[in-house]
């Protein structure tokens, strides 16, 4: 019995280790795109030009993203109500909120700890079992799988979109910054290797449906496939599914927004219209895919690359525009975050 507790003590530390080790690499990427983001830039300058900035329309800029939060409550709620009908929006709003402030700590934990705000409020399949929620954790896990792989195709299709219909202004951004220079590094075609993925990618999926009954491996891959096709195509199942979209549509238009206002609020970036506004969105978000905390350092490294490959925007005004964007979508996230967590800590279950 004492070599078992043994035994459990340090699987326990490794398991510690592990989440410490990954948490210091993260950390150590964020400051790494920190440090090349802003290596050029003269502080004085980066002062002044960040207090000419129109204060107004940042302040409308963190307007939109709080209204994104609420919009994303309201969705993910239609999403719960099949599971537990007792689920009520100031749940789901702290949930979002919580979820973000604790992206802050560590990436990606925030889609797990929201889980856990739902499951605590949420009403006992038998009242004599309290212990027994009808919202469990592996259901409202469903939940935000299905929302952020919906979250993760919109951006996708919409970034398709704007590069090909504004290819002659985007095209050269993915092009000159991101294939030619990998492509200058090999001795063939990037064709070739694009099509090497595919073939290899093909063949996987083959091999897994192949074994899929006699490799435990292979039947685990296939059913994380289906979980995700499943959640995808939950929404179309579901009451009212316009609902869904309508919302979907507006969240985005939020952000849309959020970075509209932000551009505006930069002098430097008169000559950028709603469409580009769109673009850097849409790159931010990839910056934000990145794994570090809260998206430090990756989006301000995507976005000052973007404005000074496509606009020839210097890159400590391209600077400027990144930590103006990103820190108002910080300040908002911890702000409603921590009230939210608050609330929760004072609220009765």
């Amino acid at each position: 019995m004492h070599k078992f507790a043994l035994l459990l003590v340090a699987i326990d530390m490794k398991v510690n280790i592990r989440k410490i080790f990954k948490y210091v690499l993260s950390a150590s990427l964020a400051f790494l795109l920190l440090w090349v983001s802003f290596r050029e830039v003269e502080w004085k300058t980066f002062m002044d030009v960040l207090e000419s900035c129109r204060w107004g329309f940042v302040l409308l800029s963190m307007t939109a993203g709080a209204l994104a939060f609420w919009l994303r409550a309201i969705r993910w709620r239609r999403l719960l109500l099949p599971i537990d009908e007792t689920t009520r929006y100031v749940t789901t709003f702290n949930g979002v909120n919580i979820g973000n402030l604790s992206n802050f700590i560590f990436p990606r934990i925030g889609e797990f700890v929201r889980c856990g705000v739902i499951t605590r409020h949420s009403a006992p399949v038998d009242p004599l079992h309290p212990g027994q929620k009808k919202a469990s954790y592996d259901k409202v896990l469903g939940t935000v799988v299905m929302e952020r792989s919906w979250e993760l195709l919109v951006m996708l299709v919409l970034l398709a979109v704007v590069v090909v219909v504004g290819f002659n202004r985007f095209g050269s951004f993915f092009m000159e910054q991101i294939w030619h220079p990998v492509e200058a590094g090999l001795s063939f075609s990037l064709w070739w290797v694009v099509a090497l993925a595919f073939l290899t990618a093909a063949a996987g999926f083959y091999a897994v449906w192949r074994f899929r009954y006699s490799s435990r491996l292979c039947g685990k891959i296939l059913d994380v496939f289906r979980n995700i096709l499943q959640g995808l195509s939950s929404c179309l199942k579901m009451d009212r599914k316009w609902l869904f979209f309508a919302y979907t549509a507006l969240i985005w238009g939020m952000y849309w927004v959020m970075a509209a206002c932000t551009v505006k609020a930069a002098p430097f970036l008169e000559e950028l219209d709603m469409f580009d506004a769109l673009f850097l969105s849409l790159v931010g978000g990839l910056g934000f895919a990145v794994p570090v905390p809260g998206g430090i350092g990756a989006f301000h490294f995507i976005i000052s690359l973007a404005l000074s490959a496509l606009y020839e925007i210097p890159t400590e005004l391209g600077v400027v525009y990144a930590t103006l964007s990103h820190t108002s979508q910080a300040i908002t996230q911890i702000l409603f975050g921590t009230v939210s967590y608050i609330h929760e800590m004072i609220r009765k279950q």
